[in-house]
């Protein structure tokens, strides 16, 4: 017994990580995490387990993204990104999933209502409204396709639409009204063409839910320490790499009395002298140089780098090189709040 209760110390189980498998989404999230320096190691396609080099205690599972949500709730993998549409649909039956990172920039979409375009007297919500009176007084409920039930009832409920029957969504939506089974759709949509192809057409004020990726986490999972702590430097890799964009770093050179006398320049420029000000340091040159020389750091907004060279060049300086970093941490560590 003491020789297995010190393996299990010495090989605490994997934190998983639940990615989509398949499809666009798979490809952005794995570009994604790779900018993020959270590369996954997935050496071949047919694999649905793959590591995190940057990140031992990780182990990704490649899974349908309708499954991440289930994987997260049931607590099979502590994290997964999947598409807050799926978040929103399943997370009325759900309160042990907690989305720790919404919006991570990719995978946009909408959900949407889509009539056909033969309808020619219904192009607004309000048009279906009044449609879907008319069809009761007929006898029938009007009915919709879809495959997220639970923000389509929602949805319709809020805007005083309550005379429908919903169609469980299968396979292509589009072709539910050609075929007869529904008489409109619910349904994901990003550019808008593939209903177009199906002479569908889009709701003025129809859009019931706009979407992107999102990083979601199993609440009980997290109140494990190791968990929280891997929480947190996922969420603080994405949000460092998504605030450096913004800033650059600029250095130069410049001849000075003292570091006081230059930062005293240097300040009077006001937001050209970086977030925090200058990092003053000596310059040791050839010998016999005579000069006193210092090098200069600051970091300051990307738009306002024309600004900040021409500042420079006014107090003398010289050499000046930019740089883009890769990260921009905050002062202070993240703290979960779940």
């Amino acid at each position: 017994m003491k020789v297995r209760a010190t393996l299990l110390i010495m090989n605490p189980s994997p934190i998983r990580l639940a990615l989509p498998s398949k499809g666009v989404l798979e490809k952005d999230t794995m570009n994604f995490l790779a900018v993020a320096g959270m590369r996954v190691n997935r050496p071949n396609a047919r694999q649905y387990v793959a590591s995190v080099p940057s990140m031992p205690d990780l182990t990704v599972l490649f899974q349908r993204a309708p499954d991440i949500f289930k994987k997260v709730a049931e607590g099979d993998a502590a994290f997964g990104i999947t598409g807050y549409d799926i978040v929103r649909e399943y997370g009325f039956e759900h309160d042990e999933v907690v989305v720790l990172r919404n919006n991570l920039g990719y995978g946009g979409c909408r959900l949407a209502l889509a009539v056909p375009e033969a309808w020619i007297d219904v192009s607004s919500i309000e048009d279906l409204a009044d449609l879907a009176v008319l069809f009761k007084a007929e006898g029938r409920d009007l009915r919709l396709a879809t495959k997220f039930p639970n923000l389509t009832k929602q949805w319709l409920y809020s805007r005083g639409i309550i005379q429908f029957g919903l169609v469980a969504g299968q396979g292509a939506l589009e072709v539910a009204p050609s075929m007869g089974y529904a008489d409109l759709i619910v349904d994901i949509v990003s550019s808008g063409m593939t209903l177009r192809e199906n002479r569908l057409k889009e709701l003025t004020g129809g859009t019931i839910l706009y979407s992107e990726a999102c990083l979601i986490g199993n609440r009980t999972a997290l109140k494990d320490a190791r968990v929280e702590k891997t929480a947190v430097s996922i969420i603080e890799r994405i949000e460092a790499r998504d605030r450096a964009p913004q800033f650059i770093s600029i250095t130069a050179n410049m001849q000075g009395e003292s570091p006081e006398a230059i930062a005293a320049l240097i300040h009077a420029g006001g937001e050209l002298a970086g977030a925090r000000g200058p990092s003053i340091a000596k310059v040791y040159g050839r010998a016999g140089d005579g000069a006193d020389w210092y090098a200069l750091t600051i970091v300051i907004k990307r738009k306002l780098l024309l600004e900040a060279v021409a500042h420079l060049r006014d107090c003398g300086g010289t050499d000046i090189a930019v740089t883009s970093p890769d990260y921009l941490f905050g002062a202070e560590p993240l703290t979960l709040e779940i």
